[in-house]
């Protein structure tokens, strides 16, 4: 066998080369890669080439979906991540909690983003206004995209509707109650199980996780589903419900501010979601997750109201 085939224990791979491997990857293709990092293609090519040296087998292949990860390289990617990661905490380890500075990504889901991300987003960057936000959408995969790029490091912290997410820490933020709405001239009584049945039902798509919340609870009611409309913008929900077209359900703060000409009741049996913000256990410490964290958990607590009520972090590992 030759010798390239085996792998070096003396040679190690730069983070150059382990850069290059994670954006191709990410990107899709070394000429996107390229375009993204302001790089030439022969440069990235070099970088995977030289580490494919040294582990002395392929790590990316061509296919019609673009260049993709080999077997090996979605192992070596998972870590090439992580000593990328590592390095530049290093860096963030060492700051001063009164002068933060590099790219905080948080990933978000659509109603915390429009609703409790602004108000933090202003305080945080007249703070710290050497350091970058960059706001990445959590919405997809049945709202488990935020844990999935916070686990692979494609985000530092993301909002994440959980009591419990394996291998990640999590700071409570808040309750948020799910309410039917409906035509401001339905009135504001009670609603039934018969209504909710009945009714034409306006809901988000079948891929976000709210659908699913929703559609377990009214399928454990009785209710049949398949035959509601979902449409992608809660505004366009919402205003389909004004001029009495149907009627949702739909989470407090995604209706912040409330809109006129609608009537919100308390569902027949409690739906709720737990919000929380959730990072790596080992990074949750570090002065930059820290402080946004806590600006987080302080601004709930001015405004919306913390939950739990003291805004603490009950994950049960100290900060």
């Amino acid at each position: 066998m030759a010798a390239s085939r085996f792998l070096s224990t003396h040679a190690q791979p730069t983070l150059a080369q382990l850069r290059a491997l994670i954006a191709v990857v990410d990107a899709g293709g070394f000429g996107e890669a390229a375009a993204e990092l302001n790089a030439s293609q022969s440069s990235l090519s070099e970088a995977v080439g030289k580490l494919e040296d040294l582990t002395g087998r392929p790590l990316l292949r061509r296919s019609a979906r673009g260049t993709v990860p080999t077997p090996a390289g979605l192992r070596a990617v998972a870590h090439a991540r992580a000593a990328v990661q590592a390095a530049g905490d290093v860096l963030l380890a060492a700051q001063d909690d009164g002068e933060l500075s590099g790219v905080l990504r948080v990933s978000s889901f659509r109603s915390a983003a429009a609703h409790l991300l602004p108000p933090v987003l202003a305080a945080f960057r007249r703070q710290h206004p050497a350091v970058t936000v960059r706001v990445l959408d959590g919405d997809r995969h049945r709202g488990q995209a935020g844990e999935q790029q916070v686990r692979s490091g494609q985000a530092d912290i993301a909002f994440v509707e959980s009591t419990e997410a394996l291998g990640l820490r999590l700071t409570f933020l808040l309750q948020d109650d799910y309410l039917f709405i409906a035509p401001e001239s339905r009135g504001p009584h009670p609603v039934t199980v018969e209504e909710l049945a009945t009714s034409p039902l306006l809901l988000s798509p079948r891929g976000d996780a709210c659908h699913q919340r929703i559609e377990t609870y009214l399928h454990g009611l009785g209710i049949d589903t398949s035959r509601a409309t979902e449409l992608d913008q809660d505004s366009v929900i919402l205003g389909m419900i004004r001029h009495g077209l149907g009627v949702t359900v739909m989470p407090r703060l995604a209706l912040l501010p409330v809109p006129d000409g609608l009537v919100l009741v308390p569902l027949p049996k409690p739906l709720t979601r737990t919000m929380a913000v959730a990072a790596l256990p080992h990074r949750a410490g570090l002065p930059l997750i820290r402080a946004f964290t806590a600006a987080l958990v302080d601004s709930l607590g001015d405004s919306l109201g913390a939950w739990p009520p003291d805004g603490a972090d009950h994950s049960g590992a100290p900060i």
